[in-house]
C-alpha cells in the first residue's frame, strides 16, 4: 500500500478515470464525479482499491459500496502485522479481509451469509490469489459457525448497526443489528468472542458517530469482563470509530 504521490490518503479523479475509462461517463463540465450515481461510486471505489491497496474487487451489484480507505483506517487502527485474525460478515467484497492479509501479512478466516454475497467474497478472494478461509455463516456469528477449539489473535467486523430496516439502503440481514440502538448482533458477538479469542487477544468493531450505540455496546462490554479503547478516525467527510476491547486481566 502506499500512499498517493502528493502524500494523501486518497485517489484523484483523473487517475480514477485512467484505470477505468468508464468513469468518463460521470464526470460534469468541471470533471467533478457524480457519485449519488451508483455504477460512479462503484468504478471509483474499485479504482482506489487497485491503484492504493493492490487489490482487485468486484461489487455486487445490490450491496452496500464499502469505500477502501476508511477500513484500511480501520484495521490500522488494531492490527500490528502477523496476526491470526477472524472477519465476522466479510460482506460481498472480502475487502477487510483482503487487506489484512495482503497488507498486514495476517492468516485469515472469514464468514459470511450465503448466496450471492458468499459467492462474490469467494470470488474476490479467488481473484487476488488470497488464502482466506471462507465459511458460510447461515446467520450464526461465531459459535455454530468457526469450529470449536479455534483460538485467534484478532476478531474483528463492520457489524449490521441499525436498529430497523433502512428504505433501500440495506437488506435487513445486512443491516439490521437490533435492539433500541442497533446494538444487539455487536453485544451477541462479544459474548461468543470471549471463548474464540488467544489470551491477550482482542475485539474490534467499525462503527458509524451514533452516541448510544457506542455508548450500548461500551456499557454491555464491561459486564463482559472487556476493557474497551474508541479509536475516532475520519474518512472522507464522516466520523467513523473503531472499538477496540480487550479482556482485563484477572
Amino acid at each position: 500500500m502506499s500512499l498517493w504521490k502528493d502524500g494523501r490518503l486518497g485517489l484523484p479523479v483523473r487517475e480514477a478515470v485512467k484505470i477505468f475509462p468508464e468513469l468518463k461517463a460521470y464526470l460534469d463540465d468541471r470533471g467533478r464525479l457524480d457519485l449519488s450515481k451508483r455504477e460512479a461510486r462503484i468504478l471509483y471505489n474499485r479504482a482506489i482499491a487497485r491503484a492504493l491497496f493492490g487489490l482487485d474487487i468486484d461489487y455486487h451489484p445490490r450491496g452496500l459500496v464499502t469505500t477502501p480507505i476508511s477500513r484500511y483506517i480501520f484495521l490500522k487502527t488494531f492490527l500490528r502485522g502477523g496476526e491470526k485474525v477472524l472477519e465476522i460478515g466479510t460482506g460481498h467484497t472480502a475487502m477487510m479481509a483482503l487487506m489484512a492479509e495482503k497488507l498486514f501479512n495476517c492468516r485469515g478466516t472469514a464468514t459470511e451469509l450465503g448466496g450471492e454475497f458468499f459467492e462474490y467474497a469467494g470470488r474476490n478472494i479467488r481473484k487476488n490469489n488470497a488464502r482466506i478461509r471462507l465459511i458460510k455463516s447461515d446467520g450464526g456469528i461465531i459459535r455454530g459457525v468457526v469450529p470449536e477449539g479455534e483460538r485467534f489473535d484478532v476478531i474483528f467486523s463492520a457489524p449490521p448497526y441499525y436498529e430497523r430496516p433502512t428504505k433501500g439502503v440495506l437488506t435487513e440481514r445486512e443491516g439490521v443489528g437490533g435492539g433500541a440502538y442497533g446494538e444487539e448482533f455487536s453485544n451477541r458477538l462479544l459474548g461468543e468472542a470471549v471463548d474464540y479469542l488467544k489470551p491477550g487477544g482482542k475485539v474490534a468493531l467499525f462503527l458509524p458517530d451514533k452516541e448510544a450505540l457506542l455508548n450500548a455496546l461500551i456499557e454491555h462490554a464491561k459486564g463482559l469482563g472487556y476493557s474497551v479503547r474508541d479509536v475516532k478516525f475520519k474518512a472522507g467527510t464522516r466520523w467513523r470509530h473503531a472499538l477496540i476491547y480487550f479482556m482485563s486481566s484477572t
